[in-house]
């Protein structure tokens, strides 16, 4: 049966009291730079990727609250979430808010590298959770570490790990395989080379694509395989689903599905050792197309890495 946990608690709306409609605004003042001064040459600052709440205001850390009122440069997701976050935590922003986001970071990371030689201190932020994890920010950082420029982080919320803990699945061992492709073959591609994952794999998935998406975790997994969905986490009506894939399926068919989803699936077991027993075949199959049987044992043993010394006495034990 599916086992589901709702949290009644908690809020996550927040009022919309600024809109800038998308646009680049500057604000008057200068934050407090942590400028770094080579020997003899001009300072440079440092970016700083800030973890914001994932649906919870309540999480949003005293580190984040002063970068925000201090840097000097903010590169936000999305301009008019950045100015709801703000509104909420009752807090203003003395630096320049630039928007950074998919569409354009191809091209506007130059100009944010150059900022951070002039000595900025730039924040980048996304709508929710830890920039350049399934968000933006990644082709600024992997800019600024190839020019030797300092970037650092403000960790905070984040939606792979909360629902990773709360999935009541194996931590130990996990990876993050974020979006899967929408077009179902190369969905079913992208599965294929996921079906022997032995780690726990944590997917993120829109709300009115997740029925096909359980269906091809269903197809290419087995129905067996345990799993949980995880909806609007942190938020007043969060939910956590824990069940085997087939009656998640099952509960996403009947059901009408909103909010941000995560899900997380257990990995595939421990294949079970090879046993010399099993490559008996193998050396009679190269036997009967003239091997002798010392050289199509050791053929044999060389592909499957297993002692030849232990497969010459099952394909002599097997004759007996």
């Amino acid at each position: 049966m599916v086992n589901s946990s709702k949290k009644s608690t908690g809020t996550g709306s927040t009022k919309n009291t600024q809109n800038d409609g998308g646009t680049d605004a500057a604000a008057s003042g200068a934050g407090s730079a942590a400028a770094h001064g080579a020997a003899g040459g001009a300072a440079t600052g440092q970016i700083v990727l800030a973890a914001t709440p994932i649906g919870n205001m309540g999480d949003a850390t005293n580190r984040l609250i002063s970068l925000l009122e201090t840097a000097d440069v903010i590169a936000a997701e999305d301009t008019r979430r950045l100015h709801r976050l703000v509104s909420a935590l009752k807090i203003s922003t003395t630096g320049r808010i630039i928007s950074y986001h998919e569409h354009n970071e191809a091209t506007r990371t130059a100009d944010l590298l150059e900022m951070v030689r002039g000595g900025a201190t730039l924040l980048m932020v996304t709508d929710a959770g830890m920039p350049a994890v399934s968000d933006p920010g990644f082709r600024l950082v992997e800019a600024a570490a190839e020019e030797g420029l300092t970037v650092t982080a403000a960790p905070g919320p984040s939606a792979v790990l909360t629902a990773l803990a709360l999935s009541g699945l194996p931590t130990d061992r996990f990876c993050f395989e974020g979006f899967l492709p929408r077009k179902a073959g190369e969905r079913s591609a992208r599965l294929a080379d996921l079906a022997t994952e032995q780690r726990t794999m944590v997917f993120f998935e829109a709300p009115h694509r997740l029925e096909p998406m359980l269906r091809a975790l269903d197809a290419a997994f087995g129905g067996d395989r345990r799993a949980a969905v995880a909806r609007e986490l942190t938020k007043l009506h969060e939910q956590v689903l824990r069940a085997p894939l087939r009656e998640l399926l099952e509960w996403a068919e009947t059901s009408e599905i909103r909010g941000e989803i995560a899900v997380v699936v257990a990995g595939a077991g421990e294949a079970a050792p090879e046993l010399p027993e099993d490559h008996v075949a193998a050396v009679n199959a190269l036997i009967g197309q003239g091997s002798r049987l010392k050289d199509a044992v050791a053929t044999v043993a060389e592909d499957a890495r297993i002692s030849k010394r232990e497969l010459y006495s099952a394909v002599l034990a097997a004759r007996a």
